[in-house]
């Protein structure tokens, strides 16, 4: 599935009618233009990958019970799988001005948040750490925690005056005052039992959101049968989407790639300008990913096939 030519025209969703005399949004009438598509597609380097398994990374670690890998570095986000061990706990921190959020594989974590009622976070759990609110993650169990984690891309984190600073070369930690404190707004909230939100029939939903960041959780029923290779699904100017599977299985089928198949706790990523189909594996039954995405607070082009219906 490629997309030829440096340019290529395509439907996308844009503005309220008439096109430009009102606030924006991603309901308003379509309109072919002409997009950027990068000649060869965006590479995919450093721990990116179209698919990082869950398996290979705890294959990978075996025998160890604490351990830190990343899986994903884009312009906006860090993204690490991370193991606790038995009693293991983090330093606390918080980032200045955008937030930090995850999902727990296995185990449990009992996390503290500046400002919010301590909460034992066990296997299905979403967090969500609003910025300049410090957070500190503590094993709780008797067994490895394992959790994916996402911080701010490029940012260096901050401490309570109470926590030890730890060590990164080429920069330094001196005291400073500040008056600025973090809070949550709809829809955002600490944390969600997804496992409880599923059984009770949730559906897709925001989970942390701001004008930074945006984690959407993608719910899906049981699909019979792929759609042809001939849709191709939609692409995004200048970011990333990446997804973490936290329920069943999910196809993504990306330009320059083809199809990815991805199981819970599996990391899938579409790279900017690549056309990308993210679906349930067929006659599995349910799926449920998290959606990572800049920039969704004041809404993102999704750029589709001219010859094929605005969807996926």
């Amino acid at each position: 599935m490629k997309a030829a030519g440096a340019f290529v025209a395509m439907g996308m969703m844009l503005a309220a009618a008439p096109a430009l005399a009102q606030a924006g949004g991603e309901k308003g009438p379509e309109r072919i233009v002409w997009a950027a598509q990068k000649v060869p597609e965006s590479p995919y380097d450093g721990p990116n990958k179209p698919v990082t398994h869950i398996a290979d990374i705890l294959k990978a670690h075996q025998g160890q019970a604490s351990w830190d890998q990343q899986v994903m570095l884009t312009r906006d986000f860090d993204g690490h799988y991370v193991s606790l061990a038995p009693g293991e706990k983090t330093k606390c921190m918080f980032y200045a001005d955008d937030r930090v959020f995850g999902w727990i594989y296995s185990g449990q974590v009992k996390i503290t948040i500046d400002g919010q009622q301590p909460f034992t976070a066990t296997k299905g759990y979403l967090f969500d750490v609003a910025p300049r609110l410090s957070y500190c993650m503590e094993n709780t169990g008797s067994e490895p925690a394992v959790f994916y984690r996402s911080t701010p891309a490029g940012q260096m984190p901050s401490y309570p005056q109470s926590e030890t600073p730890t060590p990164v070369k080429g920069w330094r930690y001196i005291k400073a005052r500040i008056t600025s404190t973090g809070g949550y707004d709809a829809p955002n909230q600490p944390s969600l039992d997804f496992n409880a939100y599923a059984a009770g029939g949730g559906k897709s939903r925001d989970f942390a959101w701001d004008g930074h960041t945006s984690a959407h959780i993608i719910r899906s029923g049981n699909l019979a049968k792929l759609p042809p290779d001939s849709s191709w699904g939609h692409f995004h100017e200048n970011m990333v989407e990446a997804w973490v599977v936290i329920e069943g299985k999910l196809d993504v089928l990306i330009s320059g790639i083809g199809m990815v198949h991805g199981e819970t706790g599996d990391v899938i990523q579409a790279n900017n300008e690549r056309w990308h189909r993210a679906t349930c594996a067929p006659d599995t039954g349910p799926c449920t990913r998290l959606a990572m995405t800049p920039r969704n607070r004041e809404g993102q082009v999704h750029y589709f096939q001219v010859d094929k219906p605005a969807g996926n």
